[in-house]
C-alpha cells in the first residue's frame, strides 16, 4: 500500500470513530424524570436502578425536569423530555403524571407515584392498566386519613383540624373527600381551605387559626418550605404524606416506605427497558408505611409528643 493511501485510510478511520462513538451513545436508553416538586417521594431511586445493574452514563442516561411545585410549568417540561427522545417518562405526583399523559400516548409512563389513578382516568384498572401508563398508586387519600388519625395523639383533646388543598392539583377532590369521610371517625371537625397560589398561603393559615384549627394536614403538592414556615409562624402543628416534609420541618408525616417505593419504580423501568408493555404491568400499591416525627419542630411549637407515639415512629428527627 502506498504511503499516501495508508495516511488517507488511517485519517478516514479516525474521522469515522468519533461518529461511531456518538452513535453508540445514542443507543443508551434515556429515562426522563418529571417532578412536580422534589425527588424525595421517589426515595433512593438512583440506588434502586444501580442495584438492578444500571449505571448512569454507561448503560442509561437520565434527564430530570422539575416544576418546583408550579403546575403551569409541567407541559413545557414534559415537552422538553419528549424532545430529548426519552424512552420512558417517570412522573412523580399526580399533576406530573397527568401532564405526561396529556403529552404522549406512545412513550411509556411510570407513575412514581400517583393518587387514585383509576378515579383520575390514568389507568383502566390496577390489574390491566391499558394504554402507556403503569406504576405505583400511593393511595394518597387513605394516607391523608391516616395522617388525620395522628392529630389526637399529637394534640390531646383536639377537636378541629384544618386541611390545606391545592386547586392546581387534579387529585385534590379525592384527597379532600377522603379526609372529610375520615373526620367523624377520628373524631375531628374538618375545616377545608383550597388555595390557588403561594400568595394565599399566609391568609389560609390565618383563617385556620381564626377558626380554632388545632392542627393541619397539608397536601403534598403545595409549596413545602412556605407551608412549613407558615405553620411555625402560626404555631399550628402540620402533617403531610411525605417523609421529606417532616425532614424539612413539618411536625409529622405518615408516608409510604421510601425504599420500597424506589424499588417498585425502578422495577417498572427495568421491565419496560427489557420489552414489557405498560399496559400489561399491573399497578402496585405500597405495602410498607412509616411515621416520621420531627422533635425539633415539636419543641418550637411547645408540644410534648407522647412516648407511645415516639415508640411507634419509624424515624424521630431530633
Amino acid at each position: 500500500m502506498r504511503r499516501r493511501e495508508f495516511i488517507t485510510l488511517v485519517g478516514g478511520a479516525a474521522a469515522v470513530m468519533p461518529l461511531t462513538s456518538r452513535a453508540q451513545q445514542m443507543t443508551i436508553p434515556r429515562i426522563g424524570i418529571l417532578l412536580f416538586a422534589g425527588p424525595d417521594l421517589m426515595g433512593p431511586f438512583p440506588q434502586a436502578l444501580h442495584d438492578l445493574g444500571y449505571v448512569e452514563g454507561k448503560n442509561i442516561q437520565i434527564e430530570t425536569r422539575s416544576a418546583e411545585g408550579r403546575a403551569e410549568r409541567l407541559p413545557g417540561l414534559v415537552g422538553e423530555l419528549i424532545g430529548s427522545k426519552v424512552d420512558i417518562i417517570v412522573a412523580s405526583l399526580t399533576p406530573a403524571v397527568v401532564a405526561a399523559k396529556n403529552a404522549t400516548r406512545d412513550i411509556p409512563i411510570v407513575m412514581a407515584p400517583a393518587g387514585d389513578p383509576i378515579g383520575m382516568g390514568l389507568v383502566g384498572s390496577f390489574a390491566r392498566p391499558g394504554g402507556n401508563i403503569t406504576g405505583v398508586s400511593a393511595n394518597a387519600a387513605a394516607l391523608a386519613a391516616k395522617s388525620l388519625e395522628l392529630i389526637p395523639e399529637i394534640v390531646p383533646g383536639a377537636r378541629r383540624a384544618g386541611v390545606l388543598g391545592n386547586a392546581n392539583d387534579p387529585f385534590t377532590k379525592p384527597f379532600l373527600e377522603s379526609i372529610q369521610k375520615a373526620g367523624p371517625t377520628v373524631p375531628l371537625e374538618i375545616q377545608t381551605i383550597v388555595i390557588r397560589g403561594s400568595d394565599e398561603v399566609d391568609s389560609a393559615f390565618a383563617a385556620m387559626v381564626r377558626e380554632h384549627a388545632e392542627a393541619v394536614v397539608v397536601q403534598p403538592s403545595l409549596p413545602l418550605q412556605m407551608t412549613v414556615d407558615m405553620a411555625l409562624k402560626f404555631r399550628l402543628p402540620s402533617l403531610s404524606l411525605l417523609k421529606s416534609d417532616a425532614k424539612a420541618g413539618r411536625l409529622a408525616s405518615y408516608s409510604p416506605n421510601a425504599a420500597e417505593m424506589s424499588r417498585q419504580i425502578a422495577g417498572y423501568v427495568d421491565k419496560i427497558l427489557k420489552g414489557a408493555k405498560p399496559a400489561d404491568l399491573p399497578v402496585q400499591q405500597p405495602t410498607l408505611f412509616e411515621i416520621t416525627i420531627n422533635l425539633r419542630t415539636a419543641k418550637a411549637l411547645g408540644l410534648t409528643v407522647s412516648p407511645m407515639l415516639l415508640a411507634r415512629a419509624d424515624e424521630v428527627i431530633e
